[in-house]
């Protein structure tokens, strides 16, 4: 199994219900994320577009934050997320110098923090918090091994991108345009 994210700009309305839902599950601090919305804007007047995109931790298969973590806190999890040991965690900030996403911050209580892709909800069969509260269903998450997920299905539409290609973190969280 490799769980991945798949998001979909063309159905995102960058109302930001994945943030918000997002902090409430995990119960961020204030004034932190675990993901946010970015609006683009393309072209040139007259021909301009915006595009909205939901980000966070892209889960990387070659992630420099597990390679750069020092006390192994940062671990690939088996199913292809990346997660933060806290017990572990010194706080160091080594992962959030290395991360090319932007993806972490240190928590009040010390540790480094960032998206687990909700896989505590994922581990029980429900979906992660941001997917399931997207009114426009933008968020899709699931196993990419499986060719008859959404996931896999928005995979091989062919318009499918991953963010900052050239670090070669190869990233489990994609894009459909």
């Amino acid at each position: 199994m490799r769980r991945v994210m798949v998001i979909d700009e063309t159905r995102c309305v960058g109302c930001e219900a994945c943030v918000l839902a997002c902090k409430n599950e995990n119960r961020v601090a204030e004034g932190q994320y675990r993901d946010w919305v970015v609006q683009e804007v393309h072209g040139a007047f007259p021909n301009v577009t915006l595009s909205l995109r939901s980000e966070r931790c892209n889960h990387c298969q070659d992630a420099p934050c597990v390679t750069n973590c020092p006390t192994g806190a940062s671990y690939l999890r088996g199913d292809g997320t990346v997660q933060i040991d806290r017990d572990r965690c010194t706080g160091c900030r080594a992962c959030i110098a290395s991360c090319p996403y932007g993806a972490r911050f240190v928590h009040p209580d010390g540790f480094v923090d960032k998206c687990t892709l909700c896989v505590h909800r994922l581990d029980r069969g429900q979906p992660t918090a941001c997917q399931e509260v997207c009114p426009t269903s933008a968020i899709a998450v699931g196993d990419a091994d499986n060719p008859q997920s959404e996931v896999a299905k928005r995979m091989r539409r062919g318009s499918l991108y991953v963010l900052q290609p050239e670090a070669g973190t190869r990233p489990n969280v994609g894009y459909v345009r």
